[in-house]
This record gives structure tokens, C-alpha cells and sequence, in this order.
């Protein structure tokens, strides 16, 4: 249960509507009560579900910040195309096949074996949603053993999204450096509202901000205020 809560270190701190917040503590809380009462079949559905949620967050993180490739990414989607570029919630992904969806993570650099990995996931996760006869995993450990594969796939998927954290945090901080011009002139109130909740950044995704290097940005007239907003991030995040 204790590997298992790293997951959420990968889900964002905030979220755009009190609707999709209710959604992925009700995920975790029937995750706990399953797993806590030994139906570890459901606990691997529930948990299955906060992993694509994860993944959906990601591809939206790419929607918002790399709007082109996004749109290349498109091609071959035909019907769903206008439903994926209007979306204004990353669960509205929900509409393709999650073994569709998986394909956006080639715009992330990860490459068809991996993705035929994480394809496999989805595949155990309808195997176990259908009603074969099968109990998949009847014991605390085979659902211990698929959640340590599920966030070994998290975290690769999380490593490859690092560019598109970084750009998005790059353009942030040259949009928001000027406190009489952004939207929220304290600094830590433009940071949570304007960085964390508008991209649904995660811990992990302030992790790649916390550590992003300057060193571009040196010798532009905005830097001393981007420094200063950069500071505030590293104050107010680097031990949470």
C-alpha cells in the first residue's frame, strides 16, 4: 500500500473543477478500501484508472504547450479529431481507446516497444474488467507485483515528459516575471494558479521546475525578475 501511494506524487496538485478532483479521490479511495479488504482485483481496476488519468494529464500537458505537435499527433484519429483538439478537459480523452490514446506519448519521444509495454497494461486491465471466470490477482502479492510494474511505467513515462515541463515552466516564468503585468502580482499566488493549476502539474512535474537551469535567460532585462520568481518556486515547493 505504501509503494503504491507513490502515485500520487505523479497526479496533480490541482485541479481545474471540484468534479474531476472528487473523481481521482474516489479512484483512490476504492483503490484503499479494496485492496485493505483483500479484493485485489478491483484495486488493480481502480488503480489501473488513476494511471490513465496520469497518462491523459500528461498528453494534455503536451496539447497545452506543444499545440503543433499535438496536432500532428492527430493524423489517423479521423472522427475524434475535433473532439480532441476542442477539449477542454483531459478527460475528454476519454472518448478514444486507451490503447489509441497511448500512441500521443510518441510525441514524448517513447518509442513503439515501450509503448507496446504500456498497451499491455491496458490489456490486463480489460482482461480483469470482464467477466471471464478469471481471478487475476486473488493475492496482496500479484497486485504488489503489477502496482511496481505500473510505476516503473509511470516514471518512465514522467522522465521523457521533462521537455515539455521545462518549456511549459520557461514560458511561464518570461510571461509572468513582471508582477504590475501578470495576473496575480504574489509571486507564490502566480505560481500555484497560473503554473501548478492552469497546466495540472504534479510534484513530480515541479521536481523538473525546481531543478530548471537559467542559464538562457542571463543577459535578457526580465532575468532579475525571473530569477526572483524562480527563487519563490525553489522557497516554496523544494521540500514539499
Amino acid at each position: 500500500m505504501e509503494e503504491a501511494a507513490e502515485l500520487a506524487n505523479y497526479l496533480p496538485l490541482s485541479f481545474k473543477t471540484p468534479k474531476e478532483q472528487e473523481y481521482i479521490e474516489f479512484l483512490w479511495d476504492a483503490f484503499e478500501t479494496n485492496y485493505t479488504n483483500g479484493k485485489y482485483q478491483f484495486a488493480f481496476l481502480a488503480y489501473h484508472m488513476l494511471t490513465m488519468s496520469f497518462v491523459y494529464f500528461n498528453i494534455w500537458q503536451i496539447k497545452q504547450t506543444e499545440p503543433g505537435d499535438f496536432e500532428k499527433g492527430l493524423i489517423g484519429f479521423g472522427r475524434d479529431e475535433k473532439a480532441l483538439t476542442e477539449a477542454t478537459s483531459p478527460f475528454a480523452f476519454s472518448i478514444v481507446p486507451e490503447r489509441t490514446m497511448l500512441r500521443f506519448l510518441k510525441l514524448i519521444a517513447c518509442d513503439n516497444g515501450k509503448i507496446g509495454t504500456y498497451v499491455k497494461l491496458v490489456d490486463d486491465r480489460n482482461n480483469s474488467a470482464h467477466p471471464n471466470g478469471n481471478i487475476y490477482f486473488s493475492t496482496q502479492a500479484a497486485v504488489d507485483i503489477k502496482i511496481a510494474e505500473i510505476l516503473r511505467v509511470v516514471d518512465e513515462i514522467q522522465a521523457h515528459s521533462r521537455p515539455v515541463i521545462e518549456r511549459c515552466y520557461r514560458e511561464f516564468l518570461l510571461k509572468s516575471h513582471d508582477p504590475d503585468e501578470r495576473e496575480y502580482s504574489g509571486a507564490n499566488d502566480q505560481i500555484r494558479e497560473a503554473l501548478i493549476h492552469a497546466n495540472y502539474m504534479s510534484q513530480k512535474d515541479i521536481a523538473f521546475c525546481l531543478l530548471h537551469d537559467l542559464k538562457d535567460l542571463r543577459g535578457r532585462a526580465e532575468f532579475p525578475n525571473v530569477e526572483t520568481l524562480h527563487q519563490e518556486l525553489c522557497a516554496a515547493y523544494r521540500d514539499a
